[in-house]
């Protein structure tokens, strides 16, 4: 089905965001599970799984719609330093990754593509309700407990062998 152009430029904006979060949670993990902090790597390895679903769930339809998905382009991720450090920078990208999608939906609407507002209002409820908000959990959790008990309490779980 042919669909508007306008919508694939934009699902490709909204697939080089969501892959370019898959690599930034990545990085983060690994340096979780480098320093010893299992219960993090798994929820961020985690993370980055469901951004790579949702690219999938992009690539197929902006596929569906007859574009060319773009699977090289990225956003500029930043890697942090520290604990806090990671998680503002990874709920800054949800940010961005949200601002995108709602953008997305208006197009989608104004577009009468009503299949992808309704596959992009499912992502916007994952960004929301499960990334962004855990990581504002997270940070709220550093500033009531302190870094010191917050890595404790997080560094409780199982080692992951690194394949």
């Amino acid at each position: 089905m042919k669909g508007s152009q306008n919508v694939i430029d934009i699902l490709n904006r909204q697939l080089t965001a969501e892959l370019s979060a898959a690599d930034q949670y990545n990085t983060h993990a690994e340096m979780y599970l480098d320093w010893g902090l299992h219960a993090l790597y798994e929820r961020m390895h985690h993370e980055k799984d469901e951004e790579l679903e949702h690219a999938k769930r992009l690539i197929e339809r902006i596929l569906f719609l007859e574009g060319v998905p773009d699977t090289a382009s990225r956003t500029p991720i930043n890697v942090g330093q520290t604990v806090p450090e990671m998680m503002k920078n990874d709920l800054e990208h949800e940010y961005m990754v949200i601002k995108y999608l709602k953008e997305a939906i208006k197009l989608a609407e104004a577009e009468g593509d009503y299949q992808t507002r309704n596959m992009l209002t499912v992502l916007l409820d994952d960004s929301e309700e499960d990334h962004a908000h855990w990581l504002e959990q997270q940070i709220r959790l550093i500033d009531m407990m302190g870094l010191q008990n917050y890595i404790q309490f997080r560094a409780v779980g199982e080692p992951t062998p690194h394949a």
